[in-house]
């Protein structure tokens, strides 16, 4: 019975956000975000439902870092449009909205460090994320995807005390491959 109503939910098009279609999706700021006027450095995991379906049970998860005195966030998040045309699966942006609607989905903030000791984590998180060994590959099960890079950074910054959501499909694929990895 159960697998004949996810069917009918499934071919019905009804989805696990507020929008079916990505392209008229909310993107707009969720007013959760430290605001960029702070001067401290900043350090935000989010989490959002994934778009469509994939949101009955999974979450789309991404970071955001502002050094002391910058007017502007670093977005880090992991995304699979486009790589299989080589573009990567890592994307970086500037912005002063880091915690935008994830398509229709609000996000949720699940860690949120400022002051001295973000200022000291920031350099072990941006050099982390340039040893990230899947930069270039996404698979949405059972990864590498979203959810394995903000969890492969709180491996190899410890000090972050990082606890994925528990619906981060994809989380544990950095802690199964990269165990040797982490530092």
């Amino acid at each position: 019975m159960l697998r004949v109503l996810l069917l009918v939910l499934f071919f019905t098009g009804v989805s696990g956000c507020a929008n079916s279609d990505w392209r008229t999706a909310s993107r707009e700021p969720a007013g959760i975000a430290m605001p960029v006027s702070q001067p401290q450095a900043v350090i935000e995991f989010y989490a959002a439902d994934a778009f469509g379906w994939r949101g009955w049970f999974a979450v789309h998860t991404w970071f955001a870092i502002k050094e002391q005195g910058a007017d502007e966030y670093t977005v880090y998040e992991v995304v699979g449009w486009g790589v299989d045309q080589g573009r990567p699966a890592l994307r970086t942006y500037q912005t002063s909205t880091p915690d935008r609607y994830w398509y229709g989905a609000r996000p949720e903030k699940f860690l949120s460090i400022s002051g001295k000791q973000a200022q000291q984590l920031i350099p072990k998180i941006k050099a982390a994320a340039t040893r990230y060994p899947w930069a270039h590959k996404y698979t949405l099960f059972p990864g590498p995807n979203s959810n394995t890079f903000p969890a492969w950074i709180g491996l190899q910054v410890p000090e972050l005390q990082l606890k994925m959501p528990f619906s981060a499909i994809g989380s544990g694929y950095a802690s199964d491959k990269a165990s040797g990895d982490v530092k």
